[in-house]
């Protein structure tokens, strides 16, 4: 497969990378900051210099053609703004749909996060509640599009090692942890699994081991 990767040099997006070349699979990975190329080609990945925030449509579907596949794995990142919550969380993941829906690359995995879809409760800083508006209305913006469509919720990220174990499920499963080794992992099995288009999954720590997690979601 020849599979896309936006945000490629996120921690996630190098894990998935890695994990793709090593199978076989073409990476793509959309990276803003052309220093950040050694990391990405490293992973045996290719590296395309092209900024979310800045780039129109047709820049991502030059980008997408001939793709089987396409991972929004992007962030405004800890520190930013409230505002690049929305540029980069939420219009950075409507620009990639709208691209992969005018050139066919019909499968698309979007890493969001835990929380999405519920009000933030009162007295929430001002830029995680938008972080988490921005991510429902990227969500949202997703489910309207023909597209073969999975969003990942994972808990609070660790950088500990992945466990192949974890708990994978629609919404609500209740709040934890989750490795970064993990849910690339999770990502790389939920690209080939046709059954969980137009699924919304939560991911955390658990005890069922990948593979058989991602196949259970057929029953």
């Amino acid at each position: 497969m020849r599979i896309v990767i936006a945000g490629g040099h996120g921690k996630i997006a190098l894990l998935l990378a890695e994990r793709l070349t090593g199978r076989g699979h073409s990476a793509i990975a959309l990276i803003r900051n052309p220093a950040h190329a050694s990391e990405v080609y490293a992973t045996g990945a290719e590296p395309v210099v092209l900024d979310l925030e800045q780039a129109v449509v047709t820049d991502l579907a030059a980008t997408l053609q001939g793709a089987d596949a396409t991972v929004f794995a992007a962030g405004a990142g800890p520190g930013s703004s409230a505002a690049r919550k929305y540029t980069v969380d939420r219009d950075g993941s409507i620009l990639l749909a709208e691209a992969a829906e005018r050139v066919g690359t019909r499968r698309f995995v979007q890493i969001s996060a835990m929380g999405t879809g519920l009000a933030p409760a009162p007295g929430t800083d001002e830029v995680w509640a938008a972080y988490i508006e921005a991510k429902t209305q990227a969500e949202d913006d997703l489910r309207s599009r023909d597209l073969d469509w999975t969003v990942l919720r994972p808990g609070r990220l660790t950088d500990g090692p992945g466990t192949g174990s974890v708990t994978l499920a629609p919404p609500r499963i209740g709040r934890g942890d989750i490795s970064r080794a993990d849910v690339a992992d999770v990502v790389v099995a939920l690209l080939d699994a046709g059954h969980t288009a137009g699924l919304t999954l939560e991911l955390v720590s658990g005890d069922t081991p990948i593979e058989a997690a991602v196949a259970a979601l057929a029953d």
